[in-house]
């Protein structure tokens, strides 16, 4: 009987450790499905103020070189304005710039600064 009584404590011992380390293995999993989640939630936050400020360079560049120019816009600048937009990597934007330097007429130029002018603001308040 005291064998058996002894057997029974190891017994009891054995399942109330198991029960911990299982207990425990479900807490570290939770823990590390929660960090996993916030760190994927923080790179997208980081990602986006990234692109924003992309975006905003691009538009007080835009508006420096060509909103205030007096003159005409160099060809250094309207390559530099063309390397930011295409750095961008938004299809979007990259397609209403084409159509801005397409622009055949000054109505339809103005119409696709507004309409350039507006994509930008909208990815920045995105």
């Amino acid at each position: 009987k005291i064998m058996n009584l002894k057997i029974s404590k190891t017994r009891v011992g054995i399942i109330i450790t198991f029960g911990l380390l299982m207990a425990l293995n479900v807490f570290f999993a939770t823990q590390y499905y929660l960090v996993k989640n916030e760190i994927k939630v923080i790179q997208k936050i980081e990602n986006t103020k990234k692109v924003n400020a992309k975006v905003v360079a691009f538009a007080r560049l835009f508006i420096e070189k060509v909103l205030k120019a007096k003159t005409e816009v160099s060809f250094e600048d309207r390559l530099k304005l063309e390397n930011v937009v295409r750095d961008l990597g938004d299809e979007e934007i990259l397609s209403q710039w084409e159509k801005f330097t397409a622009s055949k007429t000054e109505i339809d130029a103005q119409q696709n600064v507004k309409d350039l002018l507006g994509i930008l603001m909208n990815k920045i308040a995105n």
